[in-house]
């Protein structure tokens, strides 16, 4: 254990000297800040814009507080996803590359502690940098529009980030396939996006697919029951985490042994 704590802290001490732990959690912020912005300010946005007849008065539907949450973490969905992967590409391949995965193999490091490790500082960024950003979300969404009950509010965190720890497994585990940081960062993205597409167009057959807990945190904003499809979902999830990390381990000691 104190192995894989030292392998963690070096994990996390390298994130603070790449400013990751700054740069990721303020975009995260700054993604949570622009939907309810966005929406509240929207007529005088377009005022500004000009290009209006004279005299003609802007006059839009107000949006309900649930549907300026979902849209706003909607964006962690796609934006948010692109910055996991882009953070997360290289955080084996990389250090293959660079030859310091190697260095510190030498040393009696066992695979699954280099892994696990690396997985779980990546799993500690994003779960900071979600909270943090959705917390600002649900913050003026709150003060512009309605307060979402805290408890709606962090039960669609947590299915949220399951969702999320799930992506970063998977960016973890072509990292440890891939020698090449983009070739890893492009498979993961096609990866997920495909398994989103194939449970969105079957999402009556595939209700247990990790990627529909985006839409069971949705239910949960709107203030509706848990879908009947959350629990094997988060069940699916965990285990998909745990075979993919594994993968990761065995591949990633294949791939050492050869070089």
């Amino acid at each position: 254990m104190s192995q894989w704590s030292a392998l963690l802290q070096k994990e996390i001490l390298e994130m603070w000297r790449n400013f990751k732990w700054i740069w990721v959690p303020i975009t995260f912020i700054l993604i949570g800040v622009k939907e309810p912005l966005s929406s509240y300010y929207m007529p005088q946005i377009i005022d500004a814009l000009g290009g209006l007849p004279k005299g003609a008065v802007i006059k839009l539907p107000e949006p309900s507080a649930a549907d300026v949450l979902i849209k706003g973490v909607g964006q962690y969905n796609t934006i948010g996803v692109l910055i996991i992967v882009l953070a997360t590409m290289g955080v084996i391949a990389a250090e293959r590359k660079s030859g310091v995965a190697a260095m510190i193999l030498v040393k009696p490091v066992s695979y699954a502690s280099f892994v696990t490790a690396k997985w779980m500082g990546s799993f500690l960024l994003m779960l900071l940098s979600f909270f943090l950003g959705y917390l600002a979300t649900w913050y003026y969404t709150g003060i512009l529009f309605e307060w979402i009950p805290f408890n709606d509010f962090f039960g669609s965190f947590l299915l949220y980030g399951s969702w999320m720890m799930l992506i970063i497994t998977i960016t973890v585990f072509f990292s440890s396939l891939f020698l090449v940081p983009g070739t890893a960062g492009f498979t993961s993205l096609a990866f997920v996006v495909l398994l989103s597409l194939i449970s969105s167009a079957l999402s009556k057959w595939l209700k247990w697919s990790p990627s529909q807990l985006a839409d069971y945190g949705n239910h949960l904003i709107s203030g509706a029951s848990i879908p009947e499809g959350t629990w094997p979902s988060l069940m699916i999830t965990g285990l998909s985490i745990i075979f993919l990390l594994v993968l990761s381990i065995a591949v990633f000691r294949k791939k050492e042994l050869a070089l």
